[in-house]
């Protein structure tokens, strides 16, 4: 890092570059999960890791079009066009909200974040919560009942430096599509950041992931991103065949998913190859907003709530505020650790069941893939949806929650 000196910190205000040149040199020599360092107060978020699964789903139309189409084949290319649509909000809308990537907060066990959007497409909940604290595993289900269509998955993240900092998410969604008794396994992107040492981060992803089909269908996207001599920024190109016929190659898109894509024919489509099907523009196509309740009717538990007083102190930079309205929090989990551990018991969760693997649906459809396994001992077991939870005397979830932090 201190080879490139030139432009170091450039994206810093000249009060903040001394404290960034320390966090630079002290994450290079880091042994560890970075998610667990202090970070400086200007490159710190507002927003909890819990809120994140509402990326998933801030194009609610999108999320719920495959519903509607009876070809097989073509459903799954609205799956992949959906999942692409997601890849902007999920990690670069805070880069573009804010002028750079900022670190989020660790949730604690059992946070809550709970919401819905209401749109042409209906009403769609989402339900997320922190499942697990050592290690940090956020689950969440998203479901839209007018189309029958839900998304849940779980994921934790394990950061790492090496040049950079890289990031490995492990864990996997599962979306479903009812009318059709349809599943498709969705894995996470591996990422790093870049713009790291001019002090205006922002994310790239890395390699490929997939989309495996209980139809019969796979979808293999591969990121690159701006090399040193040539490429864009944020990068893709994603290719959908029939599952073990990676060379009959039905459609191709291609693009950048902070941007715009283009999808076209392939040669086992039936139509003539590379003819422009569809584009998608992630940067003018407007979002849903999510509807939470006001903060004075939330839980306890709930994100914005639970955090609103540490975030008002980021707002401020009154790290005082931040330090003291944090380990408030912390200091209440560890003594509700403490009482669990000396009763014999563990925190219940809210929304979510844990089990063990095998999975069998996650086995076949994880088997054309290559390399990809459940981590159960990373993510503390396997998190699945339990809709037993979700009603309690027929509340929905934004009403069900009601515990003291």
């Amino acid at each position: 890092m201190s080879s490139s000196s030139k432009g170091e910190g450039d994206g810093v205000a000249p009060q903040n570059k001394g404290s960034w040149s320390t966090f630079l040199k002290s994450i290079a020599s880091f042994n560890g999960d970075l998610s667990s360092m202090t970070a400086p107060p200007f490159i710190l978020g507002t927003t909890s890791l819990t809120e994140f699964s509402a990326y998933w789903t801030e194009h609610p139309s999108i999320f719920v079009a495959p519903a509607s189409e009876q070809d097989p084949a073509k459903r799954a290319l609205l799956v992949l066009k959906w999942f692409l649509s997601t890849l902007k909000q999920s990690y670069s809308s805070r880069n573009d909200k804010f002028g750079s990537e900022k670190k989020p907060l660790n949730p604690f066990l059992g946070e809550l974040f709970l919401g819905k959007w209401e749109d042409a497409a209906g009403t769609t909940q989402l339900v997320s919560e922190q499942v697990s604290h050592h290690p940090p595993v956020t689950a969440y289900c998203i479901t839209n009942d007018k189309h029958g269509v839900q998304l849940q998955g779980y994921n934790a993240q394990k950061a790492s430096f090496s040049r950079t900092i890289h990031v490995k998410q492990i864990g996997h969604a599962l979306y479903t599509l009812k009318s059709h008794n349809e599943t498709y396994l969705i894995t996470l992107p591996a990422l790093h950041i870049e713009g790291l040492i001019y002090g205006k981060p922002f994310v790239e992803l890395n390699n490929c992931t997939y989309i495996s089909s209980s139809s019969g269908y796979m979808a293999k996207i591969d990121y690159s991103g701006k090399g040193w001599v040539s490429g864009k920024k944020n990068s893709f190109t994603a290719a959908l065949y029939p599952t073990g016929k990676e060379r009959d190659i039905l459609y191709t898109i291609e693009g950048q998913w902070t941007d715009s894509f283009t999808i076209k024919a392939g040669g086992g489509s039936g139509l003539k190859k590379a003819d422009p099907i569809d584009t998608f523009n992630a940067k003018t196509t407007k979002t849903t907003p999510l509807q939470v309740p006001p903060i004075e009717q939330q839980d306890p538990y709930e994100s914005n709530r639970a955090w609103q007083k540490v975030a008002e102190g980021i707002v401020k930079s009154d790290m005082d505020v931040v330090h003291n309205e944090k380990s408030k929090i912390e200091n209440s989990q560890r003594e509700l650790r403490r009482k669990e551990q000396a009763e014999g018991r563990e925190w219940q969760r809210r929304f979510f069941k844990r089990s063990s693997p095998p999975d069998p649906l996650f086995e076949k459809l994880a088997r054309p893939i290559p390399g990809e396994k459940i981590e159960a001992e990373k993510t503390g077991g396997v998190w699945r949806f339990d809709p037993s939870k979700v009603q309690e005397g027929g509340k929905e979830p934004t009403q069900a929650a009601n515990r003291e932090l």
